[in-house]
């Protein structure tokens, strides 16, 4: 038998399928079955919220009052505004709460989120739990007591809420909104087996008590988010998801924006992964997340790339093949309907594999939306998503390889 590049894709075929029928069991699992009985909570502890702020004078304004509409006693509610040393009208977006008791406003050199969220830190000395909300993400009303809930148990140290697109418009925001669906249903699974290493900068609370346990965020290769929640689980402590907690962000509505973000995001994984906390890795002392999660991760950056490549390959072998046949034939002949039969599609084992993965993702959207009750029409969409994601994913990936490998690091904005 002749050899044939499809070989290569197999393996990762058999482990994404595996990883999917995983998510289902654990879906149908007790804890998983537990979270989503819960309500939101009748607690009111002391909570502070800090939005850091770089450029934000679009966005800024609508972020503040979705806070400000949160059903939360006021005094038990403050707002730590930080402009990060803004170039654009920020602050002057900023003044327009300056007299509103609960916000406190803080101007400071350009420095980095990190910085920004420390400096709101510094400031919520009382707060029991410490909020971050990018300024271009926006919570509904009962946000803030759904993700309290999260923390009726001692050993819960952070909390995410469930992320989905605001008001997509472009292509890419289309395919980004299922992407995020995806990902709600995702967060729920994994939660309910503490497999969390992502605290978003869209809507994560923190016990105010981890940051002097274990000190502030980090640069961490411009994912901080990402790096405190490594902290955290390397600390032992749980990490848990707010199925109803809804926030909504705004998407890059470009793909060379899209680009952008995913290659900071997928680079800062794979920096933080094989310098700062590759001894989580296949450890058995964290459990799921050591043994399962963080390796499949990181195999599935690998497995999206050959599978990707492998494609182009395949694709391209069809073309000049298909060119072959067509210059030997009249071009009558070759646009009949015999030349298109569904005879000819090619329906072997890697399609049949890939076609049950790809149902599964869809069907694992349908349930993220409406356990999360996120607004929205999911078809056109999800059709979208189907179309494009498999063309765009590998572009991020493969960037941030080659940026790993090269040592280069790309600016934090898109």
């Amino acid at each position: 038998m002749a050899w044939s590049p499809d070989i290569l894709v197999y393996p990762f075929l058999f482990i994404a399928i595996y990883f999917e029928s995983f998510l289902l069991v654990t879906f149908l699992s007790k804890p998983a079955r537990e979270q989503r009985k819960r309500t939101a909570s009748s607690d009111t502890p002391k909570v502070a919220i800090i939005v850091p702020c770089w450029n934000e004078t679009t966005t800024i304004a609508s972020t503040v009052k979705s806070l400000l509409a949160l059903d939360y006693p006021t005094d038990k509610l403050s707002i730590v505004l930080v402009n990060d040393g803004s170039t654009d009208d920020t602050p002057q977006a900023m003044a327009f709460f300056a007299d509103n008791p609960q916000i406190t406003i803080i101007h400071k050199e350009n420095g980095g989120k990190h910085t920004a969220l420390n400096a709101g830190i510094a400031a919520s000395p009382d707060a029991e739990l410490i909020g971050c909300l990018d300024a271009d993400s926006f919570v509904e009303s009962d946000a803030l007591r759904e993700i309290v809930t999260c923390f009726a148990k001692p050993e819960v140290m952070a909390a995410t809420a469930s992320m989905s697109v605001h008001k997509p418009k472009t292509l890419m925001q289309r395919m980004q909104y299922a992407e995020y669906v995806f990902g709600i249903a995702l967060r729920h699974i994994l939660s309910s087996i503490n497999g969390l290493y992502v605290t978003p900068g869209p809507f994560s609370l923190y016990r105010a008590s981890i940051f002097k346990e274990l000190g502030n965020f980090k640069k961490a290769y411009q994912t901080e988010d990402m790096e405190m929640a490594l902290r955290t689980q390397r600390a032992g402590y749980v990490i848990e998801n707010a199925l109803r907690a809804r926030v909504y962000t705004k998407a890059p509505a470009t793909l060379s924006k899209l680009l952008a973000q995913r290659t900071r995001w997928s680079s800062g994984f794979l920096r933080n992964m094989l310098y700062d906390y590759r001894g989580l890795i296949i450890n058995p002392h964290h459990g799921v997340l050591g043994m399962f999660i963080l390796p499949l991760a990181l195999s599935s950056i690998g497995g999206s790339i050959i599978i990707f490549l492998v494609s182009v390959v395949l694709l391209g072998q069809r073309v000049f093949d298909g060119i072959l046949v067509i210059s030997g034939v009249p071009i009558s002949y070759a646009f009949t309907s015999h030349q298109l039969s569904w005879f000819y599609f090619p329906a072997n084992s890697m399609v049949f594999l890939g076609a049950i993965l790809m149902i599964t993702t869809i069907s694992f959207m349908f349930v993220g939306k409406r356990l999360s009750r996120t607004p929205g029409i999911l078809v056109p969409n999800v059709i979208v998503y189907v179309l494009l994601y498999g063309y765009t994913a590998p572009l991020w990936l493969m960037r941030s390889v080659a940026d790993v490998a090269r040592g280069t690091h790309r600016a934090w904005r898109y």
